[in-house]
């Protein structure tokens, strides 16, 4: 679980040394190569047949190709605030998303907020609010990569397959998109081939994508959710001081305001979590 966490916070880092390439075709090798490697590992499982039978009910095949463009919508938004200096408003959006996805769960699911979880969510609220007037514009980074990301899990909420398969599955509906993408727009001088290190990158991009996914799905099946709750934070912890220590983006003091309410906001949902774990004491992940 921690390794999944590192990875993914980490991630900015890698794409960092991309930045040079279009966005556009960073996503769309991610997606191809992505789904190579995941292709590769059902059929080492021998678990290849699941994938047509995860699209034949029609319920199941419309949610994921929802979920599919939510989360590629997310990937996309990611990769736009790497290349466009906007790593901490990244981290920001994985901060809340969790209080978005509580609020979603109260709108849709009939889920009941507890009072820590209402003082989360009206810290996290404050904080943008913050953010907004103190630097004259909204944070749409963060709120947008915050929502694709909740709507993508209440999507997976719904489905009952392997969490490997529907995955795969999700990359199967983006990549007829981003092969488009590589044929119709063209850049001048494509990125894959151009040198070795680009081509790596690129190519190493399936593993920043895929090696956290699989560590994740195996972690979660053995730690309790209060845990995999905690140990989320992990990711934009690390997206938050790669971006100010590494990468040198500006943090102004209503940064330190505004994220000041946020780790607030991030203990009373943890204590909120833990207090619902220990009334549930045999309560396990399932994934």
């Amino acid at each position: 679980m921690i390794g999944a966490c590192v990875i993914w916070g980490s991630s900015p880092l890698y794409f960092s040394m991309l930045v040079h390439v279009p966005t556009g075709e960073v996503m769309a090798h991610r997606v191809i190569w992505s789904l190579v490697l995941f292709l590769g590992v059902l059929a080492v499982q021998g678990r290849l047949r699941a994938l047509p039978a995860a699209f034949a009910r029609p319920g199941s095949r419309l949610r994921l190709t929802a979920a599919a463009f939510a989360v590629g919508s997310n990937w996309l938004l990611f990769l736009i605030a790497i290349a466009t200096g906007q790593v901490i408003q990244s981290s920001l959006g994985y901060y809340i998303f969790p209080l978005i996805a509580v609020l979603i769960g109260t709108l849709f699911f009939g889920e009941r907020l507890r009072a820590l979880q209402v003082a989360a969510v009206a810290l996290a609220a404050l904080a943008v609010l913050i953010l907004t007037l103190g630097l004259g514009v909204t944070p749409w980074f963060s709120l947008a990569i915050a929502g694709t990301f909740a709507v993508y899990s209440a999507l997976k909420k719904g489905l009952d397959l392997p969490p490997m398969v529907s995955v795969t599955a999700e990359f199967a509906v983006l990549a007829p998109f981003a092969i488009l993408w590589l044929v119709a727009v063209p850049s001048a001088t494509p990125a894959f081939g151009s040198d070795a290190a680009t081509t790596a990158l690129l190519l190493g991009s399936s593993l920043v994508t895929a090696v956290p996914m699989m560590l994740f799905t195996s972690a979660a099946r053995r730690v309790d959710l209060a845990t995999v709750g905690v140990l989320q934070y992990l990711n934009p912890t690390l997206q938050f001081l790669g971006a100010t220590l590494i990468l040198r983006e500006p943090f102004t003091g209503w940064h330190v305001l505004a994220f000041s309410l946020i780790w607030t906001a991030v203990a009373l949902y943890c204590a909120a979590t833990l207090v619902r774990r220990r009334a549930l004491p045999g309560a396990r992940a399932r994934l």
